[in-house]
């Protein structure tokens, strides 16, 4: 099934150099926004609390089972480190520069689902921020895989980040799970536009691997990534509509230029004066009838 917006995509020709620089500043307000929303840890820590005593009272309390076999299997614990820490921000922009360049008429509207369903993430992370499970007390039983195998990759103690820029990053974004949330997006981008069974396999195992990293890493809750699949499938429902106000502000715009270029031009008739009805300008001819006619009217 087509995304919705998908067959208004062809109107505007889209450009490389109005794309990037849209993107950029989206992620840019993204990351900006999601560091300012840091929220009070002690909220956070009870939001986390919360989630997992609800997982627990209904038994999908997964990333406890899966915490222990990531921490206690290295060769399965690193691996899943790395993915974390990396394909997040690599798959996600390498897919939409590859729909920009080969599936056109798909673009724009995947684009503005994955940015649309982004900003949903930044206001849950704004409104509910979320302790994830590997900054809980030891007494919860979580231990953090990105810290415990951090001699092996480029990261430190917090999270995914470089070592010693962890301060830039928001820890309490926990809630929704926008690393389940864009590998959903990229299934459904290779489900819909790439061809063959490997793309077609790759578009399923790649969010359900991610799902499965982000609960066995203990950055998220199984209800963070259920949270990260809702919101996806909100900005979905929100692509048409956005797309369309996004052309009546563009089309408004041009005809506020148009118009405003029409205001400046001249008068094409000396200087803005007008003949009387049934005047002419002299040597002027008259209408198709006496188009054959160059006799001046006067001498008639």
């Amino acid at each position: 099934m087509p995304i919705p917006g998908t067959a208004q995509t062809n109107r505007h020709r889209l450009r490389w150099w109005t794309e990037l620089p849209l993107v950029v500043v989206v992620y840019a307000a993204y990351s900006a926004g999601r560091l300012l929303a840091r929220g009070n840890e002690a909220d956070a820590v009870g939001h986390g609390l919360g989630i997992l005593r609800l997982e627990e009272g209904f038994r999908i309390d997964f990333e406890r089972p899966l915490n222990r076999l990531f921490s206690g299997t290295p060769a399965i614990g690193v691996p899943a480190d790395f993915i974390y820490a990396s394909l997040h921000y690599l798959v996600t922009p390498a897919i939409l520069v590859w729909l920009f360049r080969r599936r056109p008429a798909g673009y724009r509207a995947a684009r503005t689902w994955l940015m649309v369903s982004t900003l949903l993430g930044l206001i849950g992370f704004t409104l509910l921020p979320t302790c994830p499970p590997r900054l809980l007390s030891a007494g919860h039983g979580f231990t953090d895989t990105m810290a415990q195998f951090s001699s092996y990759g480029w990261w430190g103690g917090e999270a995914s980040a470089p070592r010693g820029l962890g301060g830039m990053t928001n820890q309490f974004a926990a809630m929704p799970s926008l690393h389940v949330g864009w590998a959903l997006w990229c299934g459904v981008m290779l489900w819909l536009h790439a061809r063959g069974p490997l793309a077609r396999t790759t578009a399923v195992a790649y969010p359900v691997v991610i799902t499965l990293v982000v609960m066995g890493t203990a950055n998220h809750y199984f209800l963070d990534a259920a949270a990260g699949v809702a919101v996806m499938g909100a900005g979905l429902l929100l692509t048409r509509p956005v797309t369309r106000l996004t052309d009546r502000v563009r089309a408004g715009l041009g005809r506020g230029s148009a118009g405003a270029v029409t205001g400046t031009r001249a008068p094409i008739v000396g200087g803005g004066c007008e003949t009387s009805a049934g005047e002419h300008i002299p040597g002027q001819r008259t209408s198709s009838a006496g188009a054959g006619d160059s006799t001046p009217a006067a001498t008639r």
